[in-house]
C-alpha cells in the first residue's frame, strides 16, 4: 500500500489524509517533505539541532492546519511557508534570549541561552561554505529568504512568491540584489 501512496500527487495524499485521517498517509507526506525543509531551515538558522527540531514544529504544524490547505496550490510552498515562519518566530526568541542574557544577573543567564557551536557544525571545517552560510545570514531576511527559496529549494519564483506572500516581481528583485550583496561581500 505504501507504494501506492507513493505515487500520489500531493493534493492527492492531502485529499485521502483528511478522508482517512491514516497516519500512514501523513507519513508519506512526511518523507516526501522532509529534508526539502531542513535544506531550507538549516540554511536559515545554521543550526542542525536546532533545525531538526524546527522540522518537526514545521509538520506538527502543518498537521494541524492541513483541513485548511488548498489542493489547488503547492504543498511544497504550503509547508516552506510554515516552515520560514517557524524560523522567524525562533530568530525571535533567540533574540530575547540574548537580550536578556545581557540583563539579567550573570549568574541567571547560563539557564537562558547556549550560544555554543555545535560539535557537528564545528567538524564541517569547509571554509568557504562557511563564508557563504556567513555572508547569507547576514543579508537581510527580505533578501535571504527568497534567495533561499529559489536557489537551495528550487522553487519557481511563482511558488517563492507564494511562499513569501509577495510578487513574483519583487522574488526577482530580491534574489538579484542578494546575489549581488554576496558577490560584493565575497
Amino acid at each position: 500500500m505504501s507504494a501506492d501512496l507513493d505515487a500520489l500527487a500531493d493534493p492527492d495524499l492531502v485529499s485521502l489524509y483528511l478522508a482517512t485521517r491514516a497516519q500512514r498517509v501523513f507519513a508519506t507526506i512526511v518523507m516526501r517533505h522532509k529534508q526539502p525543509l531542513y535544506r531550507l531551515i538549516v540554511a536559515q538558522v545554521r543550526d542542525a539541532d536546532e533545525a531538526l527540531d524546527l522540522v518537526q514544529e514545521t509538520f506538527v504544524a502543518a498537521h494541524g492546519a492541513l483541513a485548511r490547505f488548498d489542493t489547488t496550490r503547492s504543498l511544497r510552498a504550503w509547508l516552506a511557508r510554515i516552515a520560514i515562519n517557524k524560523c522567524r518566530d525562533w530568530a525571535r526568541r533567540r533574540r530575547v534570549r540574548n537580550f536578556l542574557s545581557h540583563i539579567l544577573p550573570l549568574h541567571a543567564t547560563r539557564d537562558v541561552v547556549d550560544d555554543t557551536v555545535n560539535v557537528e557544525t564545528a567538524a564541517i571545517g569547509r571554509d568557504t561554505l562557511a563564508r557563504t552560510l556567513d555572508a547569507i545570514g547576514r543579508l537581510p531576511a527580505a533578501l535571504r529568504e527568497p534567495l533561499l527559496l529559489c536557489t537551495v529549494e528550487d522553487l519557481s519564483q511563482a511558488e517563492a512568491a507564494e511562499v513569501l506572500g509577495i510578487s513574483v516581481k519583487a522574488v526577482e528583485t530580491r534574489v538579484r540584489r542578494a546575489r549581488a550583496a554576496l558577490s560584493t561581500s565575497a
